[in-house]
Formats: structure tokens, sequence, C-alpha cells
């Protein structure tokens, strides 16, 4: 038995073209080269975990290995597509960032171990470039932030709540949305939770104020709207 005889598949006949150790280490190498680029473009100006910059690095080598070894066979294809799909339901889903980021890996491991080093890496760079450019620019970032918050308004079980601060949210704010109503403290009070769009972020505590008046002098609470259930 030959050394090249090693990297044969048991079920392998002399009439399948077997790929060469050599051409093998150079599609990893080209892949794990693409992964590392994508993971540090990632890595720039943007928020991260450790687990998922390893798994972007190390995605399009483990794509790439496998489209060499499905070499053609369609049904080993159909096989390998269902078994990523299992991966990904049994994962926890991501922002449209991350989501788009593993796809720009997948498709350099793809190109990769279609054989397109030079595409694979071409590709890589240049949507490494893109993607940082991106982040520099703040390209999609929600202009004046700051004016979009949530109010978490306490109010006693008695108040009706339907109405009560309509004409003070006027005043101050351009866009109000009631977006959940809760009972707490045994039910002697309600919690109500407003997405609200001030006019002027300068009259923040002037809002404030003129709510503690309406209800009661009860807690309220101001935080930054939060987009993340928005996000695909």
């Amino acid at each position: 038995m030959s050394f090249n005889d090693l990297f044969r598949g048991i079920f392998d006949s002399e009439l399948i073209s077997v790929i060469s150790l050599g051409d093998f280490l150079l599609c990893l190498g080209v892949s794990l080269l693409a992964g590392i680029i994508m993971a540090l473009s990632y890595m720039f100006r943007t928020r991260y975990t450790k687990s998922f910059v390893v798994t972007l690095a190390l995605l399009p080598a483990v794509v790439c290995v496998v489209i060499m070894m499905v070499n053609g066979n369609v049904g080993a294809g159909v096989a390998v597509a269902g078994a990523f799909s299992l991966v990904r339901f049994r994962s926890v889903p991501g922002s449209a960032k991350e989501i788009c980021t593993l796809f720009l890996a997948m498709g350099a491991g793809l190109i990769a171990g279609m054989g397109y080093l030079a595409y694979a890496l071409l590709f890589t760079v240049l949507l490494s470039l893109v993607f940082t450019l991106y982040n520099v620019l703040d390209f999609g970032a929600k202009k004046n932030a700051e004016k979009y918050k949530t109010f978490n308004v306490t109010i006693p079980e008695d108040l009706d709540y339907s109405g009560v601060f309509e004409e003070v949210f006027e005043e101050y704010a351009r866009n109000v949305e009631l977006v959940r109503v809760k009972s707490t403290n045994m039910g002697s009070m309600f919690r109500l939770t407003y997405n609200v769009t001030l006019k002027d972020v300068g009259r923040e505590k002037e809002l404030i104020d003129k709510l503690r008046c309406r209800n009661g002098n009860l807690e309220i609470t101001v935080s930054k709207q939060d987009t993340s259930t928005m996000e695909l």
C-alpha cells in the first residue's frame, strides 16, 4: 500500500478521481486564511464574542472540506445540506450582521472547496474591505438615536390609563405608542410601557415631572428604546 492509498476512500473505485494531499492542504490553508481575514474585519469596531469569532475563522475551512468531499455526489450533497439545517435550528438566532458574516464565510469556503482559490481570496478581501468600510462610515445607523426612548410608567389600578397621558405626550413627543400593559404589586397597580420619539431631548426631565403629577408620583423609568426585537 502506497502513501497516497491512505487517503483514498474504502468505497472509491478506480474511476473516481481522488484529491491529492497537496491540493487538499492548499485549499484548506486558503480557507483558513480567508476565515482569519473575515474574523479580523468583523472584530473591527464591532461588539463580538470569542466563540463567534473562532467559529467565523473556522467556518470557511469546514465548508471547503465538505465541498471537496462531496465532489459532485448529489446524494451526499443533499445529506450535508440536511445536516447543516439541523445545526442551524439548534443554534441561537443571531443578529442580521452575524448571519450575513456567516454566509460570507460559507461563500468563501464554497469557492475554495470548488478549487477557485484566487477567487476565494479575492472574494474574502473585497467583502472584508466593504464590511470594514461600512463600519467606519457607521452605515445604516439610526440618526438622533437619543430621541427614541422607552417609558415605563406605574399607575394605581383605579386610574384609567386609556388617555390619561395623551395631553402630556402630545406636548413633548412626536410619536407615542403604548406597547404593553402589565399588572404589578398583586394587581394593585399597572405598569404601562410606551415607545416614545421625543421632540426635544433637553426637555425630557420636564416630561417626567408632568408624568409624575398624573401618576401620583409613582415609579417612572426611562431607557433607550430596544430595537433588537426588530432585527432580522
